[in-house]
């Protein structure tokens, strides 16, 4: 079946009036022009092009094929040219995923004020104690933390983000201070079950030297603020995001313990499925998320 190209093809005999022409206005030989005409009579079982005239001509099925497939090609080019305007242009649909309490504390406003300030864009957020889990086909932009594993998604920075280990001052009275990540085995803890990972196994780098430990919990959630309340209350120690617990040490309600321990980092970046074909308004989205979050994320002001 012929498609647009030979289409258009036709189209550059037709308006130049010989195949030296044609030639010509395509940038190839005589005879590759002949040849590619003789492919094409020869896919249709048509003759497209009397040769015999003076003047070349199109045959009956020649000017029909014109005329029909010129309609399409200029329907395809309209197509097309309305598709790179909606890709420039700032309206349209923006389905975006975030964690459940990263989403309520520090993109809900944010989500507020790009909409406000791009009333033509319809935005869709869901909060979700798993979004690497929801179906990454649903939505344009999906907030993560911590680190991605095998993903064909683009991954775009968003903010600097430790992970600390903190309990309150009545656990610290009532247990004393770890020594060391082993000691923490022996203690209390409480994990925050998301992404399907095996949240009881604890890691640890100082220097060159690394340590796991696998830690008891009796207490679990997959809401971090519910984590997060429990250690407050001193029920046990936890590892957080410091965008969680940055408020709480400050006003002394969390206590950072083995400060010298480091565990890995969980930095915040914004997932998309494409850099190069991204619409307008997913671009325009992640460079707000980046200006709002950069040079110093909210939770270290």
């Amino acid at each position: 079946m012929a498609d647009s190209g030979d289409i258009r093809f036709l189209l550059a005999i037709r308006d130049s009036g010989s195949l030296l022409g044609a030639a010509r206005k395509l940038g190839v030989t005589p005879s590759a022009v002949t040849q590619r005409l003789q492919g094409l009579e020869k896919l249709l079982a048509l003759r497209l092009v009397d040769r015999s005239a003076r003047r070349l001509c199109l045959t009956t099925e020649g000017e029909l094929l014109c005329r029909r497939g010129g309609e399409l090609v200029q329907q395809f080019d309209a197509l097309f040219e309305d598709l790179q305007q909606q890709r420039q242009a700032l309206a349209g649909s923006l389905k975006i995923n975030a964690p459940l309490g990263f989403g309520r504390r520090y993109l809900t406003g944010i989500i507020a004020d790009f909409q406000q300030a791009h009333p033509d864009i319809d935005i869709a957020l869901t909060l979700s104690d798993q979004p690497l889990a929801e179906t990454i086909a649903r939505f344009d932009v999906v907030v993560h933390i911590g680190e991605l594993r095998l993903s064909n998604l683009v991954g775009h920075a968003l903010a600097p983000n430790a992970r600390l280990l903190c309990a309150s001052p009545s656990f610290i009275r009532r247990h004393g201070m770890p020594a060391s990540p082993e000691a923490l085995a022996q203690l209390p803890c409480i994990v925050l079950n998301e992404n399907n990972e095996d949240v009881s196994l604890w890691h640890f780098r100082r220097g060159q030297v690394s340590r796991s430990v696998r830690v008891s919990s009796r207490l679990s959630c997959n809401d971090g603020e519910v984590i997060r309340r429990w250690a407050c209350a001193g029920r046990g120690i936890i590892l957080r995001s410091e965008w969680d617990v940055a408020d709480d040490l400050a006003a002394g309600r969390l206590v950072r313990l083995l400060p010298g321990w480091k565990a890995p980092d969980a930095n915040v970046i914004a997932l998309t499925h494409d850099r190069a074909g991204l619409p307008a308004r997913i671009r325009h989205f992640t460079q707000f998320l980046q200006e709002h979050f950069r040079p110093v994320p909210p939770w270290r002001k």
